[in-house]
């Protein structure tokens, strides 16, 4: 809440040395502790120690989980996993130093997919989304950070543009069973597909012609409100990105 009151610039020069410091490998016994301490409890990894939210998604070649730890990526690639998708972006903590170290390890490739959960989705990267399926190694797993919103709205995207199913199940991968509500500011991922389903599919017009041709983002985000105690869970309760 602090960090809210302080100057744009200033919260953006603290983000960008937490991403320089980040990026560095890690160096030595200090520098282990340093990220997994950082990872557990400014990340809010000791939570995913005992839930990582982790589902198969589709016909199985595909993972949706919170963001893995060391020992969990270990776990996917005992169970035949090549790709590990990170929807989150910034790179702003330990969980992602370890991350890559721990890729490298298991010989995993890592790659990003940036999705955002409380924004209307971005056309461009809808768009981009079915050739970036479509050119990844399978089995992958994808994840954000608490397994929930941004990594069940990727799910419904890889079920609709790689797997061809109907938007309508595909957007299951939205629900409260994963930890998702849709009357938070985390809902517009929700509306998006409703307005699909309202101006698209009622067309006939396919997904990717609607987000091309007709898909309005200012629109959805101008018409969406989230409900008030949803949002305090969410944001300030569960502390989601």
């Amino acid at each position: 809440m602090f960090n809210r009151l302080l100057p744009p610039e200033t919260r953006y020069a603290r983000r960008m040395a937490r991403i320089a410091r980040w990026e560095q490998p890690i160096s030595g016994r200090r520098g282990r502790i340093r990220a997994w301490a950082n990872m557990l409890l400014v990340d809010h990894g000791v939570l995913r120690l005992a839930y990582l939210n982790r589902h198969r998604v589709g016909r199985g070649l595909l993972w949706r989980s919170a963001q893995p730890a060391p020992h969990d990526l270990a776990w996917f690639k005992r169970r035949g996993v090549r790709t590990v998708i990170s929807l989150r972006g910034g790179r702003e903590h330990g969980s992602w130093q370890l991350q890559r170290e721990a890729c490298e390890r298991e010989g995993l490739r890592l790659v990003e997919f940036v999705v955002r959960s409380r924004e209307a989705p971005d056309r461009q990267m809808l768009l981009a989304a079915r050739d970036f399926f479509a050119g990844i190694e399978y089995p992958a797993v994808l994840h954000c950070k608490s397994g929930a919103d941004r990594a069940g709205f990727a799910a419904a995207l890889y079920l609709v543009l790689h797997e061809g199913r109907p938007v309508a199940e595909a957007a299951r991968q939205l629900s409260p069973r994963f930890g998702h509500f849709r009357f938070a500011k985390t809902g517009i991922l929700d509306a998006f597909f409703d307005r699909y389903r309202r101006e698209g599919e009622a067309r006939g017009l396919s997904f990717l012609d609607w987000v091309e041709t007709v898909y309005d983002p200012e629109a959805l985000r101008r018409d969406f409100r989230p409900g008030f105690w949803s949002d305090v869970v969410v944001d300030r309760l569960l502390r989601r990105e």
